[in-house]
């Protein structure tokens, strides 16, 4: 997943280098009409998520572990060269980590993130960490077309701010040692706690694709936990962007 964020990273900057190495652009672009140009637009947000430099003990999987993000953006072609574009905007980010046999433990007071493993105690046959950011992203964008956006190729790079509106621990269909339901398999147990997860999300982003469909990659390097509360991890994203520009 670490090779794919960084090739999508790394293909987006590519785009980006070689249009500004090309040859300037001959067409008359103060005649471009921009009425035609969507200057808003929703973005969805789909993928794998990942904790990187996590402790061998802090174990996940046994499910996928993934994001779903959604945006409302902004976006002002640059007038003397539309192929390029600036674009912000505000929403909310998802992130939800799933544990194998491991018990993360957000509602403990213990100074650091407690987590251990349960493979032959009762534990949680599903067992996941959420956190939900209000963000606000912001893309330096490329078109080949800018007059027909949709039917593009389309590059961006950005950053994106994040702050923490909750996180919490989600447990469900306890079982026994023998894999046996304790309380049946709708069972579930909820810990809401921003104790531990850090408060600001700091990411840079990079997107690459064709009309309203295209490849996002997402690099958070700020702690995801709280400095001194825990292990030093960082959140790699990946996943299919929707949106009209």
């Amino acid at each position: 997943m670490k090779k794919l964020v960084f090739l999508s990273l790394a293909l987006t900057a590519t785009l980006f280098a070689t249009a500004q190495t090309a040859k300037k652009p001959t067409k008359d672009w103060s005649k471009f009409d921009f009425t035609n140009r969507a200057a808003d637009h929703l973005v969805i947000q789909y993928g794998a998520d990942a904790w990187l430099n996590r402790p061998t003990a802090l174990r996940t999987g046994n499910g996928l572990s993934r994001h779903f993000n959604v945006y409302f953006m902004f976006d002002k072609p640059v007038k003397s060269n539309p192929k390029y574009s600036v674009a912000y905007g505000i929403g909310i980010g998802t992130s939800h980590i799933f544990f194998d046999n491991t018990r993360v433990d957000f509602k403990s007071g213990a100074p650091t993130l407690q987590y251990t493993a349960v493979d032959s105690v009762d534990h949680f046959k599903k067992n996941k960490a959420t956190s939900i950011y209000a963000e606000i992203p912001a893309e330096i964008r490329y078109y080949s077309n800018p007059e027909n956006p949709n039917k593009s190729w389309k590059a961006a790079i950005g950053v994106k701010v994040g702050s923490l509106l909750k996180a919490y621990t989600k447990g469900k269909n306890l079982i026994n040692k023998q894999g046996e339901s304790v309380y049946g398999t709708a069972y579930i147990e909820k810990n809401v706690s921003k104790r531990y997860i850090n408060g600001t999300s700091l990411a840079v982003t990079g997107r690459v694709g064709y009309g309203s469909l295209s490849l996002h990659a997402g690099y958070q390097f700020n702690s995801v936990l709280k400095e001194g509360f825990g292990p030093t991890m960082q959140r790699l994203s990946v996943g299919i962007t929707l949106s009209g520009l």
